[in-house]
């Protein structure tokens, strides 16, 4: 398990607003590791784990765009069916409880990858 950054910018629901996130990271050179994003009535959010977050949130701060930064974990797992199950699984075992996840795969690939967070409490409790 690996700690990662996750940056969450909202935006407005309209046209183009994940385009412009990921515009400004790309000009920088900024490499996108995972994206996640949705509506809720008129606004979104987008989050991003990135290669460089330090660039990333530069880039960002430059082109006026306000983001939150939260720690989250990173997992890799077998790319086979049941693998994110077992994971889940020992993080409820020991009483861990996720605030957020997201997973992907690619089709064919050997290796997922979750991402999650946990309330701090439960953070401290799964490491005691």
């Amino acid at each position: 398990m690996a700690k990662t950054k996750q940056l969450s910018i909202t935006v407005d629901n309209k046209p183009g607003a994940a385009a412009e996130i990921v515009r400004t990271l790309g000009n920088a050179k900024v490499n996108i590791l995972a994206l996640a994003a949705w509506v809720e009535g008129p606004s979104g959010t987008v989050t991003v784990i990135l290669e460089d977050a330090r660039r990333a949130k530069k880039a960002l701060d430059d082109a006026r765009i306000a983001y939150t930064e939260t720690a989250v974990d990173q997992v890799e797992l077998a790319n086979k069916p049941g693998a994110l199950a077992k994971t889940l699984d020992q993080l409820a075992a020991k009483g861990v409880n996720l605030n957020m996840i997201y997973a992907t795969a690619t089709k064919g690939g050997k290796k997922a990858v979750a991402v999650y967070s946990v309330a701090t409490e439960a953070a401290k409790a799964a490491t005691a």
